[in-house]
């Protein structure tokens, strides 16, 4: 069997050295999370779907990995997801993150969000890295807007 790699992960996307995101790794794919030398786990996915990796928590820990799970309801993220990824990006701000959800729609708009709110990334730059990977929904692009519009001072 070949070894699973980072590019082989649904939609992988390295953010910067130190970030990563995806669509939702198979537990096999989370030996190439470990390798890459990620350190943290975010997980934006709900966990209860078809789609979702029963017992992730289990196998991310067992690559010695920390694993925060954050689950958004995909057509209704609200202001205190976002502060709650904030603070978990936040509170691992020194450590290599691998954040997923199961297409990595709600992981590219909060990763843009906070690399622009939290991080001073241009606007235009980050709206770039997100639309690599999806065009927002109307939900997704008025939650987005929402949040430039306030700033960071709100989150």
């Amino acid at each position: 069997m070949a070894t699973a790699k980072l590019s082989d992960i649904y939609r992988f996307q390295s953010v910067t050295a130190t970030l990563g995101t995806a669509g939702q790794p198979t537990a096999e794919q989370f030996d190439a999370v470990k390798e890459a030398g990620y350190e943290v786990v975010i997980n934006l996915a709900m966990g209860n779907t078809p789609r979702d990796l029963p017992n992730e928590p289990g196998i991310v820990a067992a690559h010695g990995i920390d694993y925060v799970h954050i689950p958004v309801v995909f057509d209704a993220p609200t202001d205190n997801d976002l502060s709650q990824f904030f603070a978990a990006m936040e509170a691992n701000q020194h450590k290599k993150c691998f954040v997923h959800c199961i297409a990595n729609a709600r992981v590219s708009a909060f990763v843009m969000l906070y690399r622009v709110l939290r991080q001073g990334v241009p606007v235009e730059e980050a709206d770039a890295t997100m639309r690599h990977i999806w065009e927002p929904n109307p939900t997704w692009q008025a939650f987005i807007e929402q949040h430039l519009a306030q700033g960071a001072s709100h989150v």
